[in-house]
């Protein structure tokens, strides 16, 4: 039952997306208001999907600036739950073949994401210009899944070095977004418990440059893995499923240059 009433719903909310949402942005295409807008209308879906979200922001990410902002990628849950996080003046990087999903890809272009080739090296290095250019002229921060494909509950993967070469280049802090795990989740269950969302503190990139990228890349990648261990440990106790996850581990202080 409620598998058949989900489906109902959001084919009637992507139908209504489509229609009024891709005519909204006619009036102004790419514009970077819109991703904001959208964002917060697909995170409205969790309600639908008895997820009961927490969104947690910290105070030095709500700072007024220009940020990249990276996000571990899970699965397409993540259209109804780390959606919610995103900021004002926000635009997403994605892969161009998202252009091609149904109903979804219209509207991604229209509200003025951007695409990039990832199969063609000097595309992508292309890109990368071109998205540091956007943030200097243009006042918008950028965000990015930097582990490149869906984890799939296998915790954070190794991290593609794109979103650090960008932050780098345009002078920019990088804020982590961690969504703890939503393998539990299911269409067929009526209350599919909490879920919660964090916006960590910034990561200044001084003291990096090109190449100390990787470094740059690994430390957002511990820092965040840990987050998910504990996020995941709350989320157990409060689910009152599983066993907890053992914690303990500090943060690391960020790698000293070579």
């Amino acid at each position: 039952m409620y598998l058949i009433l989900r489906l109902l719903v959001v084919t009637v909310f992507a139908i209504i997306m489509l229609v009024f949402g891709c005519g909204y942005c006619l009036f102004s295409p790419k514009n970077p208001k819109h991703v904001h807008r959208f964002g917060l209308l697909f995170g409205k879906l969790s309600y639908l999907f008895g997820i009961k979200l927490d969104l947690r922001q910290s105070e030095a990410s709500k700072a007024i600036g220009t940020f990249v902002y990276v996000s571990n990628h899970q699965s397409s849950w993540d259209l109804v739950t780390v959606s919610n996080a995103v900021r004002p003046r926000t635009v997403t990087v994605g892969k161009r073949s998202l252009a091609f999903i149904p109903i979804f890809g219209t509207l991604y272009w229209l509200t003025g994401n951007i695409l990039i080739d990832r199969n063609n090296r000097n595309k992508a290095m292309s890109t990368i210009g071109q998205v540091i250019k956007k943030i200097r002229e243009n006042n918008v921060s950028v965000w990015l899944f930097p582990e490149g494909t869906r984890s799939r509950g296998r915790g954070i993967l190794p991290f593609k070095t794109g979103a650090f070469h960008i932050a780098v280049g345009a002078g920019v802090s990088i804020v982590p977004i961690v969504c703890s795990s939503t393998g539990h989740l299911s269409l067929l269950l009526g209350d599919n418990g909490h879920i919660i969302v964090e916006i960590m503190d910034p990561i200044s990139i001084k003291g990096y440059g090109k190449e100390q990228v990787r470094k740059l890349s690994r430390y957002c990648h511990d820092v965040m893995a840990i987050k998910l261990a504990e996020l995941d440990a709350e989320v157990a106790k409060l689910n009152k499923k599983g066993a907890m996850i053992k914690s303990g581990v500090q943060i690391p202080e960020q790698y000293p240059d070579d």
